[in-house]
């Protein structure tokens, strides 16, 4: 039997997979991929998002505004959150988090936009998910003064950043998700921090539609593909892909509990 993985994080509402996702379902289950959360980036599209997981038994949900969206689209909310949280297939608080590549002009709105939903990931004790991009510095910061102002849980989404961060993060008691940009070919640095890393502490991912791994590298993404980086990961951390399965497995439902404790009505 293929081993069960989860694919942590993907975007089943962009339009690339428009008229296909019961099909994309459906594929992602012949390779082992039995669950995935669907990510809302922007708290205006939340009710679309929620209803692919409604459609859809094995996707879940989460809903936050995405860095590079926080100084065009409404500030959230932390009541806001909470209320989506009640949903039983709302499973994490964002994504959120800082990105100083693009849209380094809007810094502040970004850290008061990862701060509300840092509140809201205490209150409803769904982990928080984190996009960081060229932004370590004030990320590790940010992360560091909140968790000492209250515990929460957190994930660091496709993580592509710096050794500091990575050791920032895992001191925090955070997870590291891996995308397929760690199955790049020249990301062997990348993978040696995911090798180096607690083996309780890393997940798997795609960020669908986006960084497909080898051999789909360059097009479309998508939650299937979760075992192309799986299979990478397992080879990283010296282990054979059952073995990697079950770990990522295991870690995930850890932290995405209220994924793992749900049960189909």
């Amino acid at each position: 039997m293929t081993p069960r993985i989860t694919d942590s994080h993907c975007h089943l509402d962009f339009p690339d997979f428009e008229g296909e996702r019961a099909e994309i379902v459906a594929r992602a289950a012949e390779m082992g991929v039995a669950r995935m959360v669907t990510i809302c980036t922007k708290l205006r599209q939340a009710p679309e998002v929620r209803a692919i997981a409604e459609a859809h038994a094995p996707v879940f949900w989460a809903a936050g505004t995405h860095p590079m969206s926080a100084a065009s689209e409404p500030m959230a909310r932390v009541e806001e959150l909470e209320a989506l949280a009640e949903h039983p297939k709302m499973v994490g608080i964002g994504e959120t988090g800082l990105d100083y590549h693009y849209t380094a002009d809007s810094a502040e709105v970004q850290q008061e936009s990862l701060r509300l939903h840092i509140e809201a990931a205490r209150r409803t004790g769904l982990p928080l998910i984190i996009h960081a991009r060229d932004a370590d510095e004030d990320m590790a910061r940010i992360l560091t003064e909140e968790h000492r102002a209250g515990a929460y849980g957190c994930v660091m989404h496709c993580f592509s950043s710096s050794a500091a961060l990575a050791e920032a993060a895992l001191g925090l008691g955070f997870y590291l998700s891996m995308s397929g940009i760690a199955a790049f070919p020249k990301s062997g640095a990348l993978r040696e921090i995911f090798a180096a890393a607690p083996r309780d502490r890393i997940l798997v991912e795609t960020d669908s539609p986006y960084l497909a791994p080898p051999p789909h590298r360059g097009k479309r993404n998508e939650p299937g593909y979760t075992a192309h980086t799986a299979r990478k990961g397992a080879e990283a951390l010296g282990l054979d892909y059952a073995e990697f399965a079950a770990l990522t497995e295991s870690n995930f439902e850890r932290l995405f509990a209220k994924a793992a404790a749900w049960k189909p009505e």
